[in-house]
């Protein structure tokens, strides 16, 4: 028997709830987002790219292991830095406004506008010297290996967290909230996200198979395990006892809630993954692995 729900169905996509001005509002603040990141970042004559990849470089010596190990901890330290004071700061600007809900759009733009820049260099820097270090193994010429890595890196994308479905909170045409999932792929892990991205590192280590690869692989899995333990902090504080039944019956490690029997599965589980979010993430992962050879060649391209 199923315990009763105490977070939120992850996934869910009610197509007769849409709002067509919230969706073209959207779109005019991801045209506008897109246009100032390329002018104020990407773009080699008027953006700031080149110089943070050059600042981090020289603080480095050149080295391309250390300086994508900068990276991501400038990144890891800005992401969640953010993420910890938003309570705060949302409730800061509420009350200096003195108008309830612009605080939440407001640190949403903030996060964004921090956050983006510096993933955004992370890529571009990683395709351009993924195959920088020690070579330590060398596995890509088995057509074998190619296609389990491409599987694993597949799957992967389908334990993003839930809260990337919700776009117009992402880009603040919604208010944006602090949701506790439980359904879907968070029956599976709690932490859909860090399982992910473990699966992704491993994908790509074994394809790659050289030191600066390990390396990436490393400080994106420390990002990610503190993730976990700063996620639980702050769905615990947010949400106290309702969190811990949910904790009780989730697990951090990929089907262990369900092998103990903390978790049972619905009859018709699946149909928690037949949604339209799941659908645009398998489109939009297949889409991604075919741009490959445009991505790596506007990564060239800067130089960064």
């Amino acid at each position: 028997m199923q315990a009763e729900l105490r977070g939120e169905d992850s996934g869910a996509f009610d197509l007769s709830a849409q709002s067509i001005a919230s969706w073209a509002k959207f779109v005019g603040v991801f045209t506008v987002v897109m246009g100032a990141l390329w002018f104020l970042w990407i773009d080699p004559q008027t953006g700031f790219g080149d110089d943070f990849i050059r600042l981090l470089s020289s603080i480095c010596s050149d080295n391309s292991t250390a300086t994508m190990l900068l990276l991501l901890s400038v990144f890891g330290v800005a992401h969640s830095g953010l993420a910890s004071l938003r309570p705060k700061a949302e409730a800061a600007i509420n009350s200096l406004l003195e108008q309830e809900g612009v605080g939440e759009r407001v640190w949403r733009v903030l996060f964004g506008v921090v956050s983006l820049p510096l993933a955004v260099s992370c890529i571009v820097f990683f395709i351009n010297h993924r195959y920088d270090g020690v070579q330590l193994w060398d596995v890509r010429s088995s057509d074998a290996v190619h296609a389990m890595c491409w599987v694993v890196n597949f799957v992967s994308f389908w334990f993003l967290y839930p809260s990337t479905f919700n776009l117009l909170e992402i880009a603040a045409v919604d208010k944006p909230k602090f949701h506790m999932w439980e359904t879907g792929i968070m029956r599976i892990t709690r932490h859909p996200q860090m399982v992910g991205q473990l699966m992704w590192c491993m994908a790509h280590t074994l394809w790659i198979g050289n030191s600066f690869m390990l390396a990436t692989s490393f400080g994106l899995m420390v990002h990610h395990l503190f993730g976990c333990w700063h996620g639980d902090q702050r769905l615990a504080n947010k949400y106290g006892e309702a969190f811990e039944a949910v904790k009780s019956r989730t697990s951090v490690l990929p089907f262990a809630a369900i092998a103990e029997g903390r978790q049972t599965l619905p009859e018709d589980y699946y149909k928690e993954f037949l949604r339209a979010p799941y659908v645009a993430i398998t489109v939009g992962t297949v889409a991604a692995y075919f741009a490959h050879p445009l991505m790596q060649g506007y990564s060239y391209l800067l130089k960064w």
